[in-house]
């Protein structure tokens, strides 16, 4: 039987690591067999393109030079940890997949959706997760909070305006596939949002009979 695949998605200091950790231990405490993972990044080659990515040393780097890097990590992790994980039926964490790429590069950047789209047809097969959760939360907040905990990547370094672009992406993209995203204020607490988290994810499970 195969497993399920959930994201979790969002802008720039949301939680996004937070929540999924805190729901890979709900799940597994019920007996689910979880594989958690992110990207850019799942197996050494990613991590490697990764480091690329979001090292300052590449301020210089092309858009498309960025989406296509999005892409050839994204190769690996589905052939290496997804599809593998799934094929043993069991529950995928990601945090962050193909919404990212179309938020960020398409909208934070300017990058023709059917470029997007023909690239994504290539890496993933137009793959897409069973459950996403977006989280949400202002950008000036977002940008603080990640601030204070002291990360400091290129795609952080980005003006408000590009953040501000990416947040309208993952809302339209959110409205356009409503059954499959779910869209999650995060500026509570991290315990009331992993409560929002957990109810969603259990109604879905029970569901599909996962």
């Amino acid at each position: 039987m195969r497993g399920a695949f959930l994201s979790f998605e969002g802008i720039e200091g949301t939680g996004k690591s937070t929540q999924s950790g805190l729901l890979a231990d709900f799940l597994r405490s019920q007996g689910h067999r979880v594989v958690r993972t992110a990207e850019p990044g799942g197996t050494p080659i990613s991590l490697k393109i990764r480091e690329l990515l979001l090292s300052l040393d590449s301020k210089g780097m092309d858009h498309v030079t960025e989406l296509l890097l999005y892409n050839a990590a994204r190769v690996q992790h589905i052939k290496e940890v997804i599809a593998p994980s799934l094929a043993r039926g069991e529950i995928v964490l990601t945090d962050r997949f193909c919404d990212s790429t179309c938020a960020y590069q398409g909208y934070g950047r300017g990058i023709d959706r059917q470029v997007i789209d023909a690239l994504d047809a290539v890496a993933t097969g137009c793959m897409r997760p069973d459950l996403t959760l977006l989280l949400d939360i202002d950008v000036e907040t977002g940008l603080r909070r990640n601030k204070e905990m002291n990360k400091n990547d290129r795609l952080e370094l980005e003006d408000i305006a590009f953040h501000q672009r990416v947040r309208t992406g993952f809302h339209e993209i959110a409205a356009a596939e409503p059954e499959r995203i779910r869209v999650i204020s995060c500026a509570e607490s991290v315990e009331s949002v992993h409560e929002a988290v957990k109810d969603i994810v259990v109604a879905f499970l029970k569901q599909r009979n996962v």
